[in-house]
């Protein structure tokens, strides 16, 4: 399981006062306003950046990091991630998981026979749907819902499904 989690990644700057506006990759933005810190990978290392304010703009979060106070400091930080360590995550409800840690599980039928490996979760407005690479190579495109995850053991790197029939 992954120790750190990505929240946003930094688009481009925000006015000339050091303000960047991120594109959240949370499923609750509004998590930014309880962040004190956050995690900025510069492509070389990961920095501890305190957060002193937060606004939102459309679909973006706007961030103003302590000590970085004018337009070009913050130019130099576009496209960069934001993280946290996990023990910062928002608590999951029962049946959710942090789509970095489904990424790259084993997924088997009901008969424990392999069905391929899980690459991408696709976020709809309905539900999840999961990108299964399947054993002889296809694609499966299949929807996390009940009738088709039937468990998911992220420990182990398991998760067993029932593929509904079409979907093949």
């Amino acid at each position: 399981m992954e120790e750190i989690l990505q929240v946003g990644v930094i688009a481009t700057t925000h006015g000339v006062r050091g303000e960047v506006k991120v594109y959240p990759t949370t499923d609750d933005p509004n998590r930014f306003k309880k962040l004190k810190t956050v995690l900025l990978d510069t492509g070389r290392e990961k920095v501890a950046m305190e957060i002193e304010g937060v606004k939102f703009f459309k679909q973006m979060v706007i961030l103003k990091f302590k000590g970085i106070d004018t337009l070009e400091d913050a130019a130099a930080y576009r496209q960069a991630g934001l993280y946290v360590p996990r023990e910062d995550a928002v608590r999951l409800g029962r049946d959710e998981y942090f789509i970095a840690d489904l990424i790259g599980v084993d997924v088997y039928d009901e008969d424990d026979a392999p069905v391929g490996v899980l690459e991408d979760v696709m976020t709809t407005g309905a539900n999840d749907v999961y990108v299964i690479r399947m054993t002889d190579g296809r694609e499966l495109l299949l929807p996390a819902i009940r009738q088709c995850v039937l468990d998911v053991d992220v420990e182990r790197g398991r998760m067993k499904v029932h593929v509904l029939e079409g979907l093949v």
